[in-house]
C-alpha cells in the first residue's frame, strides 16, 4: 500500500475523516499533485517540488503549506504556531472544515508556486 494513504486510513477517528476530506478537496481543486510520503506525513508534490501536507498531531490536522510567506489568501484563518515560512490551515472537526475557504487558500498556494517561490 502506498504509505501516505497508509498513514491517512489508520488514523483514528475523527482524523481519518477530517484527512479523507481534506485529501478529496486538495485533488479535487489541483490536478496536477502528486501525493507522496516524505517526513513521515502524506505531502503533495507539484512539478516534483513540495506544495503542501497533511498531518494529524494531538487534536488537531493541520494542511500546511510550504514556503508560505508568499501566501495573500484568509492568512487570518492560518496559524504559523512557531514556524518561520509554513503557514497552515488548522481543523478540529470534520464540521470545522470550510471548503471554500480551503480551496481558495489552495488556488492562492498554486498561483505563488507559479510565481517561482515555491523552490
Amino acid at each position: 500500500m502506498n504509505p501516505a494513504l497508509d498513514y491517512i486510513l489508520t488514523r483514528e477517528e475523527p482524523y481519518r475523516s477530517m484527512l479523507l476530506h481534506l485529501q478529496a478537496v486538495v485533488e479535487g481543486t489541483l490536478s496536477d499533485v502528486e501525493l507522496k510520503y516524505k517526513y513521515k506525513i502524506p505531502f503533495y508534490y507539484i512539478d516534483g517540488k513540495p506544495f503542501c501536507y497533511l498531518n494529524q498531531s494531538k487534536d488537531y490536522v493541520d494542511v500546511g503549506f510550504w514556503n508560505a510567506a508568499h501566501l495573500t489568501a484568509h492568512l487570518e484563518k492560518m496559524t504559523t504556531a512557531g514556524r518561520k515560512t509554513m503557514r497552515s490551515l488548522r481543523y478540529t472537526s470534520l464540521e470545522a472544515i470550510d471548503n471554500k475557504i480551503l480551496i481558495d487558500v489552495l488556488q492562492d498556494a498554486y498561483t505563488v508556486k507559479g510565481k517561482g517561490f515555491y523552490k
